[in-house]
């Protein structure tokens, strides 16, 4: 991630004067987030990326299931 920021006590990444809402389940903890575009973010916790944001209309779209079972492809034998 290319900067790390710390989740306040209601739930939001605050970040360039902008309040992203995330979860109050992060509150106090911190969280990485990567510009992987224009004005598009990557949030994620630990190893689990969380979804990504734009840093206009400030909203979180959510990842399917971040903490699911990483599933490898089947290798040819």
């Amino acid at each position: 991630h290319d900067k790390a920021v710390t989740v306040t006590t209601c739930g939001r990444i605050c970040y360039n004067r902008k309040k992203i809402n995330l979860s109050l389940v992060f509150a106090g903890q911190t969280v990485g987030i990567k510009q992987v575009e224009d004005h598009i973010w990557l949030a994620s916790f630990m190893d689990y990326d969380l979804g990504y944001f734009d840093d206009e209309t400030c909203r979180l779209e959510p990842l399917q299931n971040p903490f699911g079972p990483k599933v490898l492809p089947m290798s040819p034998i």
